[in-house]
């Protein structure tokens, strides 16, 4: 056997099981970040197929004080409607449906903060499409997103710039797709799911991780407080649902959580003006979230209850808004008032769980 034939030494077996092991820590973060970046590339994909699908364009509405310009979420204050309806498959009343949940969000760019209003269901208020005051939730079921748009301009003083709806579907979907959320059930009860199944839904009191329809079951009930205790649990759960979605442990879920918002959500926001909203939480800041409700008190003028609100503190609600959003006290020139009117004979219709 010749010397060239010899095997190798020791000592270059040693170094190429060292090249070998920096190859190996080489190649791994190298395929770690193709993998990310692949995955990160699909969401994106799938989240412009899936918005943009969501997306409706808005019905023109009439000229107001309240919009006097087109906004830019890249660079203006804005507000968001958001809006829960009471739509299913089981109930077909997609076309009829009533508001369940309706939140205003306002966002101040500079602030890095959020406005966060709930506005009860209950309230009474005067609704432009119809002409005479009803529950804020009929609304919709009058003229749909841009009955209620122009409604809750007209209550608030303020523009609605965007809005979001999303039936009982998404809700459920979208908690089941991050695998549950943890809340505080502030009593027991039992509710009604999602395909109105009644007492399907018992919860217990105490901190504790729900499901989908659990999560819903507890947005939905009042039977032992009321519209605005209610309010403020929406406001809780979807703060849970934000903390849980933007966890670590949530990323490997976005996928499924697209599919339940795309399938059961429309919007007049683009995904470029979705985008946009990236920046509030962006270069280390932590997004300022405030919550509010409309005060008012119980009023039943006959057999259908309304919450009539207070003027003192909606006049107060109205300031806030408009300084968050920096634009000056506009003039409403529509001629219609916020204050109480005896409401039309539709509202005896009223069913008791919504």
């Amino acid at each position: 056997m010749t010397k060239k034939d010899a095997a190798p030494s020791r000592a270059v077996r040693r170094k190429k099981r060292k090249l070998r092991k920096r190859a190996f820590f080489v190649l791994i973060p190298l395929l770690a970040i193709f993998v990310v970046a692949g995955y990160a590339g699909y969401l994106y994909f799938k989240a412009d197929t899936v918005f943009s699908d969501s997306y409706v364009e808005e019905e023109e509405r009439e000229k107001s004080p309240l919009r006097d310009a087109e906004v830019n979420p890249s660079i203006d204050n804005v507000s968001v409607l958001i809006m829960g309806v009471d739509a299913n498959e089981h109930r077909d009343n997609s076309s009829n449906a009533r508001t369940d949940a309706l939140m205003l969000a306002t966002f101040n760019k500079d602030e890095k903060s959020v406005n966060l209003l709930s506005i009860p269901r209950d309230s009474l208020v005067y609704i432009p499409e119809v002409g005479y005051e009803s529950k804020i939730n009929h609304a919709h079921a009058y003229g749909g997103p841009t009955a209620t748009i122009e409604t809750v301009e007209n209550l608030l003083d303020i523009p609605v710039d965007y809005y979001v709806k999303v039936n009982f579907h998404a809700f459920v979907d979208v908690v089941d797709a991050l695998n549950g959320i943890n809340v505080d059930v502030p009593y027991e009860f039992k509710e009604s799911n999602s395909m109105d199944k009644r007492d399907a839904i018992h919860l217990y009191e105490g901190n504790q991780k729900v499901n989908g329809e659990e999560a819903l079951a507890l947005a939905r009930t009042r039977k032992l407080d009321n519209d605005i205790e209610r309010g403020k649990r929406q406001q809780e759960i979807m703060s849970a649902v934000i903390k849980k979605a933007t966890s670590v442990n949530s990323l490997l879920n976005y996928d499924n959580v697209l599919e339940a918002v795309g399938d059961n959500m429309t919007t007049n926001m683009t995904f470029s003006d979705m985008k946009t909203f990236i920046s509030y939480g962006s270069k280390g800041t932590n997004l300022d979230i405030n919550t509010h409700t409309l005060q008012g008190y119980d009023h039943q003028p006959g057999s259908t209850y309304y919450w009539a609100l207070d003027q003192q503190a909606l006049t107060e609600t109205k300031a806030m808004l408009q300084q968050h959003l920096e634009i000056s006290n506009p003039v409403v020139e529509n001629g219609t008032s916020n204050e109480y009117a005896e409401p039309a004979a539709e509202d005896t219709t009223e069913s008791e769980n919504y």
